[in-house]
């Protein structure tokens, strides 16, 4: 049976941190995870974590300043400073909530000296998750959601990934941002399936709930439970009205 964990960036936003994890459990989901938590008391949310049982599979690094439209900035040459401190607080939020994975988010950036940028802020990263047992994550983005981010494709993140030669550094595998990117979902599962940390899912084009769209769901998770990927996919979905509640018919049958 397939499992799933609930993308608190999408669902539940108009509860607290706290309140979403005890909905999503609720709601017969097996993990969380979110995006950016900062804002929410760290106790709360590990009390939540502890009372409902479910674990928090990661959480987002700061993506930078807000006001100018950052998203990100690993791979923002000339801000080295503050890409390692957003990973720090990223690790310390994961720390005090026992979160596994921290994304690392390139920003938008393009040319051979963004590469290396990347490069290096990744080694750091993956060197201070190690000692704290956790593992870092790097997504590609489309070019619709994210227009000009510099981590655009399966092809550019393999190469990434090699070259920092850090066991704890993964792809996050967005069946939604893939099957934009480069379409040939099964194929581009297959292909990286030996360096995929994390899998997310959501309707295309519209990113709304799974059900719906173009990509055929049943059959990708099926594929997934045959080629012996058993962690919870991540539902990283933004319901239609956003009643999550009302959105949630999909999982009975996708399981």
């Amino acid at each position: 049976m397939t499992s799933f964990s609930a993308n608190l960036g999408f669902l539940w936003t108009d509860r607290s941190l706290a309140d979403a994890i005890h909905a999503a459990a609720k709601a017969g989901f097996d993990a969380v995870e979110c995006h950016w938590p900062y804002d929410e008391d760290a106790g709360d949310v590990k009390a939540a974590l502890a009372a409902t049982g479910l674990s928090m599979l990661g959480l987002n690094a700061p993506r930078g300043d807000g006001t100018l439209g950052e998203n990100g900035l690993a791979a923002l040459a000339g801000r080295e400073d503050a890409a390692r401190d957003s990973i720090d607080a990223a690790l310390d939020y994961a720390d005090a909530i026992d979160a596994g994975n921290i994304h690392v988010l390139s920003g938008f950036a393009s040319g051979e000296a963004a590469e290396a940028c990347f490069i290096e802020n990744l080694r750091y990263a993956t060197t201070a998750a190690a000692v704290r047992g956790r593992s870092i994550l790097i997504e590609p983005l489309n070019q619709y959601d994210a227009p000009g981010y510099f981590l655009n494709h399966t092809d550019q993140a393999r190469r990434i990934i090699e070259a920092v030669g850090a066991a704890n550094l993964k792809l996050m595998f967005d069946c939604y941002h893939i099957q934009i990117l480069e379409g040939d979902l099964t194929r581009r599962i297959d292909a990286n399936l030996d360096i995929t940390g994390h899998i997310q899912f959501a309707g295309v084009p519209s990113r709304g709930r799974p059900d719906l769209g173009e990509v055929n769901y049943a059959h990708i998770f099926a594929h997934l439970a045959a080629s012996g990927y058993d962690a919870p996919l991540g539902a990283e979905y933004k319901p239609e009205g956003g009643d999550t509640a009302a959105s949630l018919g999909w999982m009975s049958h996708l399981r």
